[in-house]
């Protein structure tokens, strides 16, 4: 069964930073692209970043450009998403994702909440 798995989201003031953490299970990860996406209140899906299972593609929001960070650990089964100078827009439900034949795989999401 494939499980993901995140966690680290908290309430922030705004230009703090929060680490979330992904974990998967179920499917071979290091053979995976992977992919953070979020949802703000009463908005559709939006896909912040990538990296693929090369580690040598990694594709940003340009919102975010320069202050998020997506890594991967393969050893770990892992993906993080660091947060830094977060803004009130940030605020939203969190959820890693990938996708397995045609099919996409989400999280149950974690909340990062940005306000003063």
């Amino acid at each position: 069964e494939v499980q993901l798995v995140e966690s680290g989201g908290g309430l922030v003031q705004p230009g703090g930073s929060l680490r979330l953490t992904c974990t998967a299970s179920g499917f071979t990860f290091s053979t995976r692209d992977m992919r953070w996406v979020r949802q703000a209140p009463g908005k559709g899906l939006e896909w912040v970043l990538s990296i693929n299972s090369g580690f040598d593609s990694i594709w940003y929001l340009d919102s975010v450009k320069g202050r998020f960070t997506i890594s991967r650990d393969n050893a770990k089964n892992t993906v993080y998403l660091q947060m830094n100078s977060l803004k009130t827009e940030d605020t939203a439900m969190y959820y890693c994702t990938t996708t397995l034949g045609n099919r996409e795989y989400r999280g149950q999401g974690t909340q990062v909440t940005v306000s003063s």
